[in-house]
């Protein structure tokens, strides 16, 4: 049987599930964060009610820091499969992709001052618009250079932190934060509940976690990109073998990693090991794991509601924001700090499960999510939908 390259037009249905259990691993983490004061607090013993205990082990080690590495990889390969696109067509690829990236850019500042401070598109837009002028370069460039990028500055922010470790293995915990926060969220004003989002938006993006941002973030798009010009996941039956290697050697070295706190000591050293080499590793593994089954069609359509979330994920990541700081904040029903975690865990499967109901039926209407029709018709123009509707 011979070979035949995938049309560049077809979408893969690979990706759309890889997005969607992105989207549910970034809600369960994010979730935290909607119900508590995530930043001030050492989680490892501020969640203390039944349950809670036990649920946070398994979000910290299967959950937390593997997923928005994921994303970004899908981020970056979509862009890569957008750049051969446009050269296939033979049309220019940057002045539509910083298009695109600009309205990106301000759904995220909406996001992040009107809804909620952790917020992501920010980062990502501005990842883009980097990732754009290093699009021609080799699939291997791409790939070598965002290995070194991420490895380099990250084992010697690792040392720092275990220096740091040797004279002080607290964590940081903010009595006054936290204080703050509660009292805003759960019983502030709209004023107030700005001007506390703000301050927490700044606190996570001052500059020098922001320069640490770009060196985590940026490296993970160019792996994507260089994956999407390899067609890495289009060729997953021919390369079967390579992707097998990705789930089990990725799953077992990040699963070791990712443990390192209970195994050893539990510290700001150990638990930064733990995210930003061992939540990567379990990152590539779910999504070796997730081109691998895919190829069944049985699979396929029985996940394929993952799917329409994850066709429609701009739509899905935002009103995700929505929906929970209306039941935690004060203008809505105004519980935060005052769920359990593992009530809050149970919460989150629950808005995911309406997700997937409405891209069930929103779908079945519409090419796109509400949010990505009014991205592409500003992006396209009135015209849009004479455009690429098959974008991944």
């Amino acid at each position: 049987m011979k070979l035949q390259p995938v049309a560049l037009d077809e979408r893969v249905e690979a990706i759309d599930l890889m997005r969607g259990f992105a989207l549910l691993g970034i809600l369960l983490i994010n979730m935290l964060a909607f119900h508590s004061p995530l930043y001030y607090i050492d989680p490892y013993t501020w969640f203390d009610a039944p349950g809670d205990p036990q649920t946070f082990t398994f979000l910290d080690i299967f959950i937390q820091a593997s997923f928005y590495p994921l994303f970004a990889m899908l981020f970056g390969y979509g862009l890569g499969i957008q750049f051969l696109r446009a050269e296939a067509r033979k049309k220019a690829f940057a002045p539509l992709a910083v298009k695109r990236l600009t309205v990106l850019l301000v759904f995220g500042i909406l996001h992040a001052f009107l809804i909620w401070y952790g917020d992501i598109l920010i980062t990502y837009a501005i990842m883009g618009f980097l990732l754009i002028g290093m699009m021609r370069l080799e699939s291997k460039w791409l790939l070598w250079l965002g290995i070194i990028i991420y490895v380099i500055p990250q084992t010697l922010l690792l040392i720092v932190m275990f220096a740091a470790v040797a004279l002080d293995s607290s964590f940081y915990v903010g009595i006054q934060e936290v204080q703050n926060s509660i009292a805003a969220y759960g019983g502030g004003s709209f004023a107030e509940i700005f001007r506390q989002r703000f301050d927490d938006w700044m606190y996570g993006n001052n500059p020098l976690n922001y320069i640490i941002l770009v060196v985590t973030i940026l490296p993970f798009t160019m792996v994507g990109a260089a994956a999407a010009k390899w067609r890495l996941i289009e060729r997953t039956k021919e390369l079967k073998k390579v992707w097998l290697g990705l789930a089990a050697g990725g799953f077992l070295a990040g699963l070791l990693l990712k443990l390192a706190p209970y195994i050893f000591e539990t510290n700001i050293a150990m638990t930064y090991l733990q995210e930003i080499f061992g939540g990567p590793l379990l990152a590539v593994s779910y999504a070796a794991v997730i081109t691998l089954i895919v190829q069944n069609a049985n699979v396929a359509r029985l996940l394929r509601p993952l799917s329409k979330v994850g066709r429609m994920s701009l739509t899905t990541y935002i009103t995700q924001s929505i929906i929970a700081t209306t039941i935690f904040y004060s203008y809505g029903l105004g519980l935060y700090g005052q769920v359990s975690l593992l009530t809050g865990t149970l919460m989150a499967l629950g808005i995911f499960a309406v997700q997937m109901i409405f891209a069930e039926i929103w779908l079945t209407k519409f090419s796109q999510g509400p949010l990505e029709i009014i991205w592409r018709k500003i992006t396209y123009g009135l015209n849009f939908e004479k455009s690429n509707k098959s974008n991944n």
